[in-house]
This record gives structure tokens, sequence and C-alpha cells, in this order.
């Protein structure tokens, strides 16, 4: 009998060795999908539009009503949009319509960035704004010849505003926007 209770309490510490020693259980921490995008090749755009630019290749550009024009890029799911209005004495009006479109995000926004375009050469005069934080839109910009003609373009993406996962599709096209604007030139 004693030799049999040796034998339990030998075999209890094995299997209490054995099925005792797990590892900790953690939760999976949050992570967010990596995403590459291919080196931009640019192509010229032109039209019978007053005005013209360098567009990446791998978007697809889709002209809407008086010269305004859909940037899509499918792979990102988003989509530039242009407008363009002539100037009749209302640049003023034009300003800050532009301007008021941009803050209008700043309920959303963490920081807005503002960054001054200048080509006297071209005549190409305006201001490429950042928007930081979860809105509606990352990257907006308007420019003008101040006499003639006056565009403006910001970007929308297709999903729930999260900065945080969609910035590297963000800083992507913030790149194609600001060539646009260095490259657009007035026919």
């Amino acid at each position: 009998m004693f030799r049999n209770t040796i034998t339990y309490i030998l075999l209890f510490f094995i299997f209490l060795l054995t099925f005792s020693c797990k590892d900790n259980v953690l939760p999976k921490p949050a992570s967010y999908l990596r995403l590459d995008y291919p080196e931009a090749e640019y192509d010229n755009f032109e039209n019978d539009c007053p005005f013209g630019f360098e567009i990446n290749s791998k978007a697809i550009i889709k002209a809407d009503k008086n010269c305004g024009f859909s940037i899509s890029y499918p792979k990102m799911k988003a989509t530039i949009y242009l407008t363009y209005k002539p100037v009749n004495g209302n640049i003023n009006s034009l300003l800050r319509d532009a301007q008021k479109l941009t803050y209008e995000h700043v309920i959303k926004a963490d920081d807005i960035l503002e960054q001054p375009y200048l080509n006297p050469d071209k005549k190409v005069y305006g201001m490429f704004y950042q928007v930081n934080g979860n809105a509606a839109t990352n990257s907006q910009f308007y420019v003008t010849d101040s006499t003639k003609h006056f565009i403006t373009g910001s970007v929308y993406f297709y999903a729930k505003p999260n900065f945080d996962s969609i910035m590297p599709a963000a800083s992507y096209i913030k790149n194609d926007m600001q060539r646009l604007m260095e490259t657009l030139k007035w026919k």
C-alpha cells in the first residue's frame, strides 16, 4: 500500500510538472499593414483646358465639367479632385473660399501645415496644406496666376479617416499633388 501511495504521489507530481509549464498568453498587439508603393513616374498632361501639368503614370485621370478633373488611385482607394475657376475680378473671394474649405477640417485635424508656393517665371502662386490627423482630406492646395486662372485640389480616401493606417498612401499622393503644383503651366 505504501508503494502505491508513493507511485500515485510521483505520478501526481509528474502530471503537475507537465501541465503547469505553459507560456503566458498575451493579447496580440494592434498592427497595420505595411504598404510600399513603386517609384512614381510622371507623364505630361494637356488637353483643351487653359493649363497643363504632370501626372503620375499609375493614376487614372477623368475630365469633369468646366475643366475640373478626378485623378484616381484605385489601389490606394483615393482620388484627387481638381476644380478650375476663371478669375473675373473675384480673386479675393476665390482665395477666401479655398482657405475656408481647408480650415473646415480643423475640428478633426491635429495640425494644418501651410506651405506657400511661388513660381514667378510661370506665374503660378499658391498654397499647399497638409492636414494631419483623422480629417476627411490630408492634402489640399490652390494655385492661381492672380488675373485669369484659379485651381483648387484636394485628396479624399474611400475609407474611414484613420491617419495612421493611410499615412503611406497619403504621403505618396501628397508628393504627386506637390509635383502637380510644381509642374503646372498656364496656356
